[in-house]
């Protein structure tokens, strides 16, 4: 019987698993105690569990645990010795702290990715490019306070929402915070952390004239538009060449914000650059702190924006971010860090490939051949070539119910 060097011993979905360290996860647990009070439900097994979830986009406790049934003999050499009833991964998702799950997202983001605050930045500013922003994932109940007030109809649905610090030559998140939707963006602003050498770029809902100070004395570069209602007192008329005038840029200025008439207000002074852009055929006012940059480079850097944007599109369209699996606000959680858990091993896999693949392309593939004897990376590298293999090892190996005759 020839032997297919395509063929793996191990389903996709194990060779996934097999990315996060079994060390990572006993730190975790050590960490947050989250196997206590559990005697067979074990921390490993609600992770493998909800991971099985975000990756075939389960809507229901059913189809988590029957899917699970039906291939537990795939699983259970990677020690999954126990599938869950659906009271019980109820429970676990209602109690088991959220925490355990951040902890593992954030030691497995260390492990491949090696991010530090504390180290300084050097290079080209696609390397030293951070994005901040955040999205709000709607909830059918109240159970995490939503933005806004009651409707008419007494009837609020409420919001989780994710603070997300994303390094943009990884697109995948530094630093994340899961709230309730009612929480303000700048009330998480002031936990950012970010190394010295840092490029950052937020919109004008993260205004913080104290948090831009504190940027400037670490020698971070921000950019950002400014707020509708922001004082601004001009000091100089910044030279503009015909070349940037070509580009867009309508004016580039230095100015004063703060409120001279407020006391505890912060004052600062900045660039203000007026920028038409062809495309969209709007006027954007940005400011910054870097004083050498050309004006269009901080239009082009504040355009980069929008790469988060993209990233918020992929996590709500590729895991179940609609129907959540319990209805407390832990359970809640659970599944949002899990989903940011899934992305990421997504990513580490799409980091190894050759061939340019979208991720929408890589979510797909995995997800409709989960549970199927491929090799991940030789499978998404040539995915025809592989199964053909594949199909004919299985062919000589199961003989025919039926006669050909």
């Amino acid at each position: 019987m020839s032997k297919s060097t395509f063929f793996t011993g191990q389903p996709i979905f194990c060779q996934l698993l097999n990315l996060i360290p079994r060390h990572l996860i006993a730190s975790s647990v050590k960490e947050h105690s989250s196997d206590r009070y559990y005697k067979r439900y074990k921390s490993y097994d609600h992770l493998v569990t909800m991971l099985y979830t975000c990756f075939q986009k389960c809507s229901s406790l059913r189809e988590v645990v029957t899917g699970l049934m039906a291939c537990h003999h795939r699983l259970s050499h990677l020690g999954l010795k126990y599938v869950p009833r659906r009271s019980t991964l109820s429970e676990a998702n209602n109690n088991r702290s959220h925490e355990f799950f951040s902890a593992v997202y954030e030691r497995l983001y260390h492990t491949y990715y090696h991010f530090s605050p504390d180290s300084r930045l050097k290079g080209s500013i696609e390397n030293r490019l951070f994005l901040i922003d955040s999205t709000t994932i709607s909830l059918f109940s109240d159970i995490m306070k939503g933005m806004g007030s009651h409707p008419v109809n007494g009837k609020k649905k409420g919001g989780a929402k994710a603070h997300l610090v994303v390094k943009a030559s990884e697109d995948v998140p530094v630093y994340s915070i899961i709230t309730h939707a009612s929480k303000s963006d700048k009330e998480i602003f002031k936990h950012v952390d970010l190394p010295e050498g840092a490029i950052v770029v937020f919109d004008k809902g993260y205004n913080s004239y104290e948090k831009f100070a504190e940027f400037n004395s670490q020698s971070i570069t921000w950019v950002t538009r400014i707020s509708d209602v922001a004082y601004q007192e001009l000091i100089a008329h910044l030279p503009v060449s015909e070349k940037e005038k070509e580009a867009g840029v309508i004016a580039d200025d230095k100015v004063l914000l703060g409120r001279p008439s407020n006391r505890k207000t912060k004052k600062i002074a900045v660039r203000r650059i007026t920028f038409y852009d062809s495309v969209t055929k709007k006027t954007f006012v940005f400011i910054t702190n870097h004083k050498t940059f050309k004006a269009s480079t901080i239009a082009a850097i504040y355009k980069r924006r929008w790469q988060i944007e993209l990233l918020f599109k992929r996590l709500k369209q590729s895991y179940p971010l609609k129907h959540f699996l319990g209805e407390s606000e832990n359970a809640i959680k659970v599944q949002i860090w899990c989903a940011l858990i899934t992305d990421l091993l997504l990513s580490i896999v799409k980091k190894q490939l050759k061939k340019k693949w979208s991720f929408a392309n890589i979510c797909s593939m995995v997800r409709l051949h989960l549970m199927n004897y491929l090799d991940l990376i030789l499978f998404l590298e040539n995915p025809e070539k592989s199964l053909m293999n594949y199909s004919e090892r299985l062919n000589q190996q199961q003989p025919s119910l039926f006669s050909s005759a």
